[in-house]
């Protein structure tokens, strides 16, 4: 089986007198395609917004586009809330969501009207020190952590036990105490416990158990829940052989346990709030590199100009990403290759005993679903420098959204007077 690439090598080619590999490519066409099938799979919700998650792929550029449906932004650390803050999102628009949180970053926040999303019950404590506790938000959310393991039918899925995200139950009703008492008067609930799902049973599950709990707190704290976030952990498919996602069959689940569960309970205006970085953009990102190097000895290995500081998730999580050869799309897959970058790491290796077609030097190959979680994860160990970020326009023109790390770059925080004029 295999995936087809949003790009040619007739067009890599063409890009690359322009912008040499490696670089990744990302797909507005693909991108706003996806966004306009996750609002109408929850437009049955009226205030349902989904919150792009920032971390999976941080650029003004991807951002603006989830602009275009009035998506706001999930973020997690100052650097997101000041990207948010660059595409014009306002408070309302901006989930912060973090963990471990230092000072100055709550600060931010606050001071941007952001939603904060609280992670844990001594930080009610931690932020009256920061703002007071006469000066609580009107809106303010709770990170809510099962524990225990989660099955489905696909069998066990995550153990929320052992995260370090979230409260306890006794705990997330102590907090709703809490900041009730400090003014605040709207409120949501939030959880993440499961992360790349390939099941259309998550979203329902995880919003059914959100439900019930809302309920019982709503009752018995006496407050107003204005929202129920669902987070992300809706996956896509990385291998050919698996089944995508239905985010039709997704939307649905969730409004049957809506119209079951808080509609009863007098809750039906509360809105749903999603957090997808993957499912928004894993799909419509593809890492390009060129096949500079072959080597033969025990095992047949394909050498590219990326490496892992490009494309991480192989080395750090031995993650199946597809890789197709450019040109090659219908020829046998008939020699085993391991194809790997040039860091000084026996794990930086894109694939490892993979089924291509016969790959020559100056080959591209495309790795896919590389557009949430690549370049993001990006680093520069042995000096080597992250690559730049390309949008494919709906027009089939190219933008360059951000460019190539240079060895300036790479020593900019030598501040060292001898070595300065020495570096560049």
């Amino acid at each position: 089986m295999a995936k087809t690439p949003f790009v040619t090598r007739d067009q890599i080619e063409e890009i690359v007198k322009t912008y040499p590999t490696p670089f990744h490519i990302y797909d507005e066409a693909g991108i706003r395609k996806n966004a306009e099938a996750v609002k109408k799979a929850f437009s049955w919700n009226k205030g349902f917004r989904e919150y792009f998650a920032v971390k999976a792929t941080p650029n003004p550029y991807i951002m603006d586009i989830m602009n275009d449906y009035d998506f706001g932004f999930d973020c997690s650390s100052e650097a997101e809330l000041v990207l948010a803050q660059a595409v014009g999102a306002d408070g309302q628009h901006i989930m912060f969501s973090s963990n471990d949180t230092p000072e100055v970053e709550y600060r931010k926040a606050y001071d941007m009207g952001a939603i904060i999303n609280l992670d844990d019950i001594t930080h009610i404590e931690f932020l009256d020190g920061i703002i007071g506790k006469e000066n609580y938000p009107e809106t303010m959310s709770c990170r809510f952590n099962p524990g225990g393991v989660v099955t489905m039918s696909n069998g066990i899925m995550d153990n929320p036990g052992d995260a370090k995200y979230g409260m306890t139950e006794e705990q997330l009703f102590e907090a709703y105490r809490m900041l009730k008492e400090r003014g605040v008067r709207r409120f949501g609930i939030h959880a993440f416990i499961i992360s790349n799902t390939l099941t259309n049973d998550y979203y329902p599950m995880l919003a059914g158990k959100l439900f019930e709990l809302a309920v019982r707190i709503q009752k018995e704290v006496g407050i107003e829940f204005a929202f129920i976030n669902l987070s992300g952990g809706v996956g896509v498919a990385y291998k050919p052989e698996d089944t995508p996602n239905d985010i039709m069959a997704i939307g649905e689940g969730v409004r049957q346990q809506f119209e079951k569960i808080l509609v009863p309970a007098g809750m039906g205006d509360v809105a749903i709030y999603t957090e997808m970085g993957r499912f928004m953009l894993a799909p419509y990102g593809e890492l390009i590199t060129k096949v500079i190097h072959e080597k033969h000895i025990y095992k047949e290995y394909i050498g590219t100009d990326a490496c892992a500081a490009n494309l991480m998730r192989p080395a750090m999580y031995g993650a199946y990403h597809h890789i197709t050869v450019l040109g090659k799309e219908n020829e046998p897959e008939d020699h085993r290759y391991d194809v790997t970058g040039s860091l000084c790491e026996n794990n930086d290796k894109f694939a490892i005993d993979r089924m291509l077609p016969k790959i020559d030097i100056g080959d591209y190959l495309a790795i896919h679903d590389a557009g949430a979680h690549g370049y993001s994860m990006g680093y520069n160990y042995n000096g080597r420098l992250k690559s730049a970020e390309l949008l494919l326009q709906t027009d089939g023109s190219v933008k360059l959204i951000r460019r190539a790390e240079t060895l300036r770059d790479y020593f900019a925080t030598l501040d060292i007077t001898e070595y300065g004029s020495k570096l560049g």
